[in-house]
């Protein structure tokens, strides 16, 4: 099978049901690049459906860094198996894009297996503010008890940048100020000029924000001088060309802080501003309404107090 170009792989992994019985969830990923391949997630709520973020893994001359490990216990496995079927390297390192768990409750598995993983500094004590959330929606989305044990933080932190290698791939991580949320991490695969943003990103999935807004916006515009060929979004397609897929998060995120910004000098309330702030953003974006009053709510309570 030639491994370059847009290649779907197809693998399955099995996992028990709450009932006990057999199931199969099954992972495809593209490989967007020689040697980097991406199982992009479905457009959907948080701990309402499995396979919700993107997520994939690098391949090197000597290991496999896998970025993001998923949801679930079950997404981990699959995508495991994934990188079984590319390769005989052991997975050295999972490094996780942010502490949002469609990204990272698969981390146990990996670690299991013998794989370091690699997050912000600041990663594990935004984990710890919302374990008991997350342990008890995972528990109840995969029918079984979730315990402390099954939250596997990084062993390896990122307080500015770091380099991994691969064995002649060099991946650059770089930690991010808040943005998306307070502990995000980029990765720059140097061989192939791709640019993993994780949920910095977001393409026809709307925006989702749990850090700072105005962060987020000088994060991006930063990150669009870097010269890529493509990048990897945490939602939306498994790739876009480099800089001009951060046109529409911009757009989003400008559009909604200068909105509020004028609502705000006005004296509009929030619940108010919940009600049409940023409404002209409203048919460009999937899950436009699960997420968009949030959104407002966190830039809203920033904002105030510029």
């Amino acid at each position: 099978m030639d491994r370059r170009g847009n290649t779907l792989l197809f693998v399955s992994a099995l996992l028990a049901s709450a009932a006990g019985a057999a199931q199969e969830l099954p992972a495809a990923v593209e490989e967007i690049a020689a040697g980097v391949y991406v199982r992009p997630g479905q457009d959907a709520v948080v701990f309402e459906a499995e396979n919700v973020a993107n997520i994939g893994f690098i391949v090197g001359d000597r290991c496999v860094a896998v970025i993001d490990s998923g949801g679930s216990e079950s997404e981990a496995r699959a995508l495991q198996r994934a990188v079984h079927g590319v390769t005989e390297h052991p997975i050295c390192y999972v490094i996780d894009t942010h502490d949002h768990p469609d990204h990272l409750l698969g981390n146990k598995v990996f670690a299991d297996a013998g794989a370091q993983i690699v997050g912000h500094v600041k990663l594990a004590p935004a984990l710890a503010q919302r374990a008991a959330t997350y342990l008890e929606r995972a528990s109840a989305q995969s029918g079984r008890t979730l315990d402390r044990t099954d939250l596997v933080v990084p062993t390896i932190t990122v307080s500015d940048t770091l380099e991994l290698d691969l064995g002649s791939r060099a991946l650059r991580l770089t930690a991010h100020r808040s943005a998306h949320t307070d502990n995000d991490l980029s990765v720059f695969d140097v061989k192939t000029q791709t640019l993993w943003l994780g949920d910095l990103l977001f393409v026809g999935h709307v925006p989702v924000l749990d850090g700072s807004i105005n962060g987020w916006i000088e994060e991006l515009r930063e990150l669009s001088a870097v010269t890529a060929a493509r990048a990897v979004p945490g939602h939306g397609p498994a790739s876009v060309p480099w800089p001009a897929g951060a046109a529409d998060t911009l757009r989003y995120l400008t559009v909604l802080r200068d909105d509020l910004r004028h609502r705000i000098e006005a004296g509009e309330s929030l619940r108010s501003a919940q009600e049409s702030a940023g409404y002209t953003e409203a048919q460009r974006w999937r899950l436009f309404d699960r997420y968009h009053a949030r959104n407002v709510a966190a830039a809203y309570a920033e904002l105030e107090w510029e």
